[in-house]
């Protein structure tokens, strides 16, 4: 590929509203479209294609590393259109690359079509909140949504630290410190470390990966700072056990008890092909910690915390089931759908065939 057409292939991919760019050496370009794989009708990609493409895109400072490492993430702009998230890696020895579109505006919870209930999670002071769910699933447009709420109706000193940054934010009420890992700082855990000296009220962790940026950012919690991360977690439930999961058995009640502590809530969520056939729409599980919700973690009773969401009306929480059923009733999607992505079929069937009353079910 030339400068001019890699630039024409993410031009196009905006124009059509892909989430990603496919750039694999051997295979035609291909775009992510509404959950979908889209083969465009151009030539298969060159080595000198590739090179091309990394030549134009890749920072300076980034360049030798791409040639020795097997993986390499970074940002990369056109002005005016949009900004980028480059990976890049090997299969079968040569490199290829996956460009993530970042827009430049970032949207509010309501143009997400998220519950507004979900807003709760950035007026928190302190403590943890997590967005979990599979990659492609929106976290990161979540949290970017969540930290522009605060933002335009909070004076705080925020903190990203992120690999690599995609949303860029302007301060508005709130100014921002936003650190690339491997540019701004070596690592999360270094990141963590040094924020804490930065006089931050709000720190996002582009993901959590291990159990020292897991107990880095209890701590940065402990301390009075609001916290938002990120974890490749289906539901609340595995979110907490996915935590407890990093440390060694012998910590885990102690982990527990400082978990407990800290933590506010999470959001959990997947994005699903709306019935008409284009778009997709976000169900989520919505859990807001509360002293009861606490004790059931104290107590490793985590089970008992689905019963309480699933009551629906309480504290505004939200089950994966009650947000289906509700996207269902409204005709966004399919009723195949809904059972397809359910974490339990059954339960949703009682709910479409009317066997529960309606007065659990919220409509947001």
């Amino acid at each position: 590929m030339t400068e001019y057409n890699i630039k024409s292939l993410l031009q196009k991919a905006v124009e059509l509203g892909a989430s990603d760019v496919h750039y694999i050496i051997g295979e035609v370009p291909s775009f992510r479209i509404d959950g979908k794989i889209i083969k465009t009708k151009l030539p298969p990609i060159t080595d000198q294609d590739m090179n091309n493409a990394i030549e134009l895109m890749a920072p300076v400072s980034m360049k030798d590393k791409i040639i020795k490492s097997f993986d390499s993430d970074f940002p990369f702009e056109i002005q005016g259109l949009s900004r980028f998230r480059v990976n890049i890696a090997m299969s079968f020895g040569c490199q290829s690359m996956t460009v993530r579109l970042v827009p430049y505006d970032i949207p509010t919870l309501k143009q997400l079509n998220l519950p507004a209930t979900v807003e709760k999670l950035s007026n928190f002071d302190n403590g943890i909140v997590l967005v979990t769910g599979v990659a492609g699933s929106g976290k990161s447009t979540t949290i970017a949504s969540l930290v522009e709420h605060i933002n335009n109706t909070q004076n705080k000193h925020i903190v990203t630290i992120e690999d690599p940054i995609e949303y860029v934010y302007k301060s508005k009420k709130s100014i921002f410190t936003q650190r690339q890992i491997g540019i701004d700082t070596q690592s999360y855990l270094e990141g963590l470390k040094f924020a804490l000296r930065q006089d931050p009220d709000v720190i996002i962790i582009g993901e959590i990966r291990d159990m020292d940026t897991v107990q880095s950012a209890l701590h940065a919690a402990e301390t009075g700072h609001l916290v938002f991360a990120t974890l490749h977690t289906f539901n609340a439930i595995q979110t907490i056990n996915r935590i407890l999961s990093f440390f060694p058995p012998n910590e885990r009640d102690a982990v527990r008890s400082q978990f407990a502590e800290v933590f506010r809530g999470s959001i959990s969520q997947k994005l699903l092909p709306k019935m008409e056939g284009k778009g997709r729409f976000p169900a989520v599980e919505l859990l807001i910690s509360t002293p009861t919700i606490k004790d059931f973690i104290l107590k490793d009773k985590l089970e008992e915390i689905y019963k309480l969401v699933q009551n629906g009306s309480y504290n505004d929480m939200i089950t994966f089931n009650t947000s289906l059923f509700d996207a269902y009733k409204k005709q966004i999607i399919s009723k195949e759908t809904a059972l397809e992505h359910s974490d339990n079929p059954n339960e949703l069937l009682h709910l479409i065939r009317g066997v529960y009353s309606g007065s659990n079910i919220m409509d947001f």
